[in-house]
């Protein structure tokens, strides 16, 4: 029996622990002006960040077409049993939509189980990668989609922003919000209910920021895996999961980038940790 996953480059997976594991990564695209990229394909990490801090234009992101998704799917339906697709959240993009479409494009040959993670970035990542655990260990479809069942609701990220600038560049707050944000140099700290953006707080400084990102994953229980990404500040990623490590001593913190999904509306500076729990 094998079971191939696929999930969308919002996810944040670094693509060799992608290949590692099997999964199928369909790039988001991002728009500066008149140009396109494919996230990751056609443009780096690096390159996106550099356009988006001293480039005259705000970039957007845009969702991969239902054509992206029938090719990922008819590539893999030759040798697979079934196709588990777990994607960003359908309240924060049309992913899911276009992976919906796609499905019904592909035809009815290689069944295929389209869901909604109602996260994104490594919480969407650690989702992904415990679906393609299960998979790997030769379980059927209906078991890896309901081991996707079962971590969604048990995966929690929380986010840290440095500026509230990209959030009203993206048109994601009020402008007097904003204002009062940066008049007050505060720290927002955002989560996830239910696939939507939620502000549940805010720092007075970038270091009290980071201890309530700390204390985020000190007050979780029984955690399986647990991962840190970072817009720009790879130094505090690591000292954080350096730290993070006294704590959960199960395996080692997973480092990554945050891509053009979320480094668009979250800019420079941002961190956030994704944790998922038994």
């Amino acid at each position: 029996m094998t079971v191939k996953i696929v999930t969308d480059s919002s996810a944040d997976l670094p693509p060799q622990l992608a290949q590692q594991l099997g999964i199928t990564v369909v790039p988001l695209y991002v728009r500066f002006g008149s140009e396109v990229y494919r996230e990751r394909v056609d443009i780096s990490d690096d390159e996106f960040y550099q356009r988006l801090l001293h480039g005259p234009t705000h970039p957007v992101t845009i969702q991969p077409s239902p054509q992206d998704f029938v090719n990922a799917y008819q590539e893999l339906s030759p040798e697979a049993d079934g196709i588990v697709s777990i994607h960003i959240s359908s309240k924060l993009s049309g992913t899911c939509n276009s992976a919906l479409q796609g499905k019904e494009m592909t035809g009815k040959g290689c069944p295929i189980e389209v869901m909604d993670s109602k996260l994104v970035s490594v919480g969407l990542g650690l989702i992904s990668m415990a679906a393609a655990t299960v998979a790997k260990t030769g379980a059927d479809l209906q078991r890896v989609v309901e081991e996707v069942k079962q971590t969604i609701p048990n995966s929690h990220l929380l986010c840290l922003i440095d500026t509230l600038k990209y959030l009203l560049l993206g048109g994601r707050v009020g402008k007097a919000k904003a204002l009062v944000g940066s008049l007050l140099s505060v720290k927002p700290l955002l989560t996830l209910k239910e696939g939507e953006t939620v502000p549940i707080g805010q720092a007075r400084s970038r270091s009290k920021g980071i201890e309530r990102l700390f204390d985020f994953v000190k007050n979780a229980t029984d955690i399986q895996d647990l991962a840190v990404a970072y817009s720009t500040t790879l130094d505090e990623a690591q000292a954080l999961a350096e730290r993070m490590g006294s704590i959960f001593t199960k395996e080692p913190i997973k480092v990554v980038r945050l891509g053009t999904t979320l480094g668009v509306h979250l800019g420079p500076g941002a961190l956030v940790v994704a944790f998922r729990e038994k």
